[in-house]
């Protein structure tokens, strides 16, 4: 009864400090964001009007404030679901059929995912249609709204549930390694998809065209064989059927890599810039950040799925939240549920090894093209994505994985 009581005092805890601190850092980053509106940045006061600087400071601190509203609904919903019997309730209904575990365990987590996406549509909409709308961003309608919901629901379920029944398996029928096998079957699984979501996977939400053949799809060329890179091809995105947003990426594992830019990017910027931009992100790869970023990912999972493997023979773990049988799923549930809390205050570290990424991005890209195409790049995306240029630090830290704008350009005018 102690180990029940004291875990549940430390869940509590644990989710009122991440919760606190959330709340400290909004607070933070509106009053640094505001208290900075008035004036431009010395450092892009030729490049950034005031106008512009005052929209990205009002998109932000929008932004900011709303996200306070699902961070308490969220809390709340989370209390209910653990320690105020929602996931007993859901479990017991089920229970009531007698199914087999992993069955039971499927459809209680699903029913569960079901109701969870339910209660965070409206703050979806609201997000896509009222805010992004308010500030000029939105070109998303309706109906491809509920498209998008239609078709992630159904690749979720073809995708999630073949893998979620191998997990269940694994955990019910190959004893005490479960966990081992897991982290393997999870760790192939990710690399599978990162190979064929370039191909299969993105094409169900976005139409990509080959970029046409011209001085743009030349520079890349060349800039492509100057860095070794071999890819599947070049491609246009249509992100202007959803967002005026501007964004660069290529996607992809071994020989199936494609870069992609999306139309809206396109316009944004001339042949130099692209490049540029272009070689940042040739940067990552030359560099190995994704190699280096699997392996973390790889190693954090197998450290999360030891832990569980732990919590899951302890009785006092679930019934600490709220749930009185134990089974392999409502582990699983439970932990997915309640680690964020415990995890919140780690994500500086996470955001120091992305941002030192990005640093070695920039010098790459420096070396390979002209820094100042890339200064100029950056600057025209801050303004046009309407990205602030004065986060507050301790904000910064916890959840913005780039530089901050002004460290950023400092740092490639060093270099240029």
């Amino acid at each position: 009864m102690n180990e029940l009581h004291n875990f549940t005092l430390l869940f509590l805890a644990m989710l009122l400090i991440s919760t606190l601190m959330r709340i400290y850092l909004s607070h933070r980053q509106i009053s640094h964001v505001s208290q900075n509106r008035a004036k431009v940045p010395d450092s892009f006061a030729d490049s950034i009007s005031l106008e512009d600087h005052q929209k990205a400071a009002d998109y932000t601190t929008t932004k900011v404030k709303f996200g306070r509203l699902p961070l308490f609904y969220d809390v709340a919903l989370l209390i209910i679901w653990t320690i105020g019997g929602g996931l007993e309730w859901l479990d017991q209904n089920f229970l009531a059929y007698e199914l087999s575990p992993i069955i039971t365990g499927i459809a209680v987590i699903l029913i569960y995912s079901l109701i969870s996406a339910a209660l965070d549509l409206p703050f979806s909409i609201y997000s896509t249609f009222v805010i992004e709308e308010k500030f000029g961003f939105n070109r998303t309608t309706v109906k491809t709204f509920i498209a998008d919901m239609i078709k992630g629901g159904a690749l979720g379920l073809i995708i999630g549930v073949p893998l979620l029944y191998v997990i269940l398996w694994l955990m019910e029928q190959s004893g005490e390694q479960w966990w081992i096998y897991t982290w393997l079957v999870l760790s192939f699984f990710s690399l599978f998809m990162m190979w064929i979501y370039p191909t299969w996977i993105a094409p169900i939400f976005n139409k990509f065209e080959p970029l046409e053949e011209g001085e743009t799809l030349n520079r890349i060329t060349n800039l492509l064989q100057r860095c070794g890179f071999n890819s599947d091809g070049i491609f246009v995105l249509d992100g202007s059927k959803r967002s005026s947003h501007g964004n660069a990426y290529f996607s992809g594992f071994g020989r199936n890599k494609r870069i992609v830019f999306f139309d809206t990017l396109l316009k944004m910027l001339n042949d130099d810039e692209l490049e540029a931009v272009l070689a940042h992100e040739l940067g990552h790869f030359k560099k190995k950040h994704i190699i280096k970023g699997m392996f973390i990912s790889f190693g954090t999972t197998l450290i999360a799925l030891a832990v569980l493997a732990w919590l899951m023979k302890a009785e006092w773990f679930y019934t600490s939240l709220g749930v009185s049988q134990t089974s392999t799923y409502m582990a699983l549930l439970l932990f997915t549920l309640v680690m964020p809390a415990f995890t919140f205050v780690l994500q500086p570290v996470l955001s120091i090894f992305s941002r030192k990424n990005e640093f070695e991005a920039d010098a790459f890209a420096a070396e390979q093209t002209d820094a100042k195409h890339l200064i100029h790049a950056l600057v025209g995306l801050y303004r046009e994505n309407a990205n602030t240029l004065t986060p507050d630090p301790l904000y910064s830290a916890f959840y913005d994985s780039h530089p901050p704008a002004p460290v950023r350009i400092a740092h490639l005018n060093a270099q240029a």
